[in-house]
């Protein structure tokens, strides 16, 4: 399973010249198919189209906002238009456009695809979708249409720049032109300045909670908006969800703490408001995300920190840029001075990881293959009197499976060598400060004297690793022949679903 969930959205947009007897019409989105689609794209200047699965619980979710986004651009009497493509119907259509997942979005431009990019609220689609057909920042002339502009999104951008040639306005104008999540307007207009208490070189980023608005403040370079917007577009406090997951970790900030609430507890709007009176001032450094531990999917990421329903409410700090390291506050109590200072604490480099760790089982050595756990990983693996091959495993790990009664057997060979232990550990319950394993099955040999930790790459057989084990490592440590793995990545929590 992949890290990154596909897309839920695809946009179609089909100008006037197709007429709704050609193509029916779905609450304002076309449906498409094998034979309308070929003449939808060729004869409409821009057209964003969804590939989708009627059982897909992505497609389900973006249905209402695309529904939503094709009335939005109806009202703006906009050419583009949005449509749908039954991919389990039209199968061979949608082999022909490469749709390997649901949904999948494609954008035509005089008949070119475009893979879609942006977000999958209809704020998004449509910000995404004027963004692509027209200038990358609109030009505000009048109050009205400023307001208007304003009022229309949920999220706006406004460059108020006196000369559009200028440094400062080209670096704007930069920005807006790669920022499709979001409408960026300009203005030259003395009124407009009037009416938002702005001046030449202001930059407003206006939305619809928090504060209200956010002052653009500092030196105006391309990396210095890019920044502004990204921070400043999100809530202080971000519930995790379809529509906020891309944001939340494909955004510049990498340090999240993450609040584990029972939507329906009556301790949740405490922590909520203790969070929101404490976060404003970590703003451009740690993101503060809610996640709802009473949703369903949201169990595995439960799982990931060893934690369970009953734990929350709960905080975690979680550190993407540095292997997924992860921090847990010393109190349970999650008020807003614990919360502020667990975050200034992890911020000051005072905070240790907090490493998963199963408990050690009683007969953690009663057979051949030992048992390890990350509290007694480093007395047995590291024992430089013993040759100590360990195997990290995925419990739903298919080869893992598939090497287990070969592993067995590895062990009872070795059994009465008191030079020897093989071991192995679940590696997605158990963490070590030293050791990140991205891929399962992984082997490494830990050898008596010098202590060296040497990784098997041989093939998954008993004479292949029993040879390495004999051998101190020597043979097999090499790529003898290709052998496949499955990456974390494979079934562990997908970084969208952290």
């Amino acid at each position: 399973m992949n890290l990154i969930s596909a897309f839920c959205l695809i946009l179609v947009a089909i100008s006037p010249a197709i007429s709704d007897e050609e193509i029916k019409s779905d609450d304002g989105v076309l449906v498409l198919n094998k034979a309308n689609f070929q003449s939808a794209i060729t004869d409409n200047e821009f057209i964003l189209v969804e590939f989708y699965a009627p059982w897909c619980g992505h497609c389900k979710a973006l249905a209402p906002e695309y529904v939503k986004a094709a009335k939005l651009l109806d009202d703006q009497q906009s050419s583009i238009k949005l449509g749908k493509v039954d991919a389990t119907e039209e199968t061979e259509l949608a082999e022909e456009h490469g749709v390997r997942g649901y949904p999948t979005l494609k954008f035509f431009r005089k008949g070119s695809p475009v893979e879609y990019s942006g977000g999958r609220t209809a704020d998004e689609i449509v910000a995404w979708l004027v963004k692509k057909t027209g200038p990358p920042a609109k030009e505000l002339k009048t109050v009205d249409e400023a307001k208007e502009f304003v009022e229309a999104n949920t999220v706006s951008v406004i460059g108020f720049f006196k000369d559009q040639a200028s440094s400062d306005a080209k670096a704007f104008l930069s920005v807006a032109s790669t920022i499709d999540d979001y409408p960026f307007g300009i203005t030259s207009d003395e009124s407009i300045y009037k009416e938002y208490d702005a001046k030449c070189g202001s930059i407003v980023l206006f939305k619809k909670f928090d504060e209200g608005k956010s002052i653009f403040e500092g030196d105006i370079t391309e990396k210095n908006i890019k920044k502004f917007v990204a921070t400043q577009s999100l809530p202080l406090i971000v519930e995790f969800n379809h529509e906020t997951a891309q944001k939340i970790f494909g955004g510049d900030i990498k340090s999240h703490l993450l609040l584990f609430l029972p939507k329906g507890d009556d301790k949740t709007a405490k922590v909520v408001e203790a969070a929101r009176s404490v976060a404003k001032p970590f703003r451009e450094q740690v993101l503060f995300v809610t996640i709802d531990t009473d949703e369903e999917d949201h169990q595995r990421i439960l799982e990931f920190f060893g934690m369970k329903k009953e734990e929350t409410p709960a905080a975690r700090l979680i550190k993407l840029e540095e292997d997924m390291a992860k921090y847990k506050p010393a109190s349970d109590d999650l008020t807003a001075e614990t919360l502020q200072g667990f975050v200034q604490d992890f911020l000051d480099g005072k905070l240790k990881q907090h490493l998963l760790s199963q408990t050690l089982p009683n007969d953690w050595n009663k057979q051949p293959v030992h048992t390890l756990v990350a509290s007694n990983f480093d007395t047995v693996a590291l024992d430089v009197g013993k040759d100590v091959l360990v195997e990290f495993y995925a419990p739903w790990c298919g080869h893992c499976k598939q090497l287990a009664p070969i592993y067995d057997k590895v062990g009872e060979h070795f059994e009465k060598n008191d030079d020897v232990v093989i071991a192995k550990m679940d590696a997605t319950a158990n963490e070590l400060e030293h050791t990140r394993i991205t891929s399962f099955p992984t082997i490494k040999l830990y050898t008596k004297g010098e202590n060296k930790v040497i990784e098997y790459n041989g093939p998954r057989t008993f004479e292949g690793l029993t040879k390495f084990v004999e051998t101190g490592g020597v043979e097999g440590a090499g790529v003898d022949e290709p052998v496949e793995e499955e990456t974390e990545d494979d079934d562990s929590p997908r970084k969208d679903e952290l």
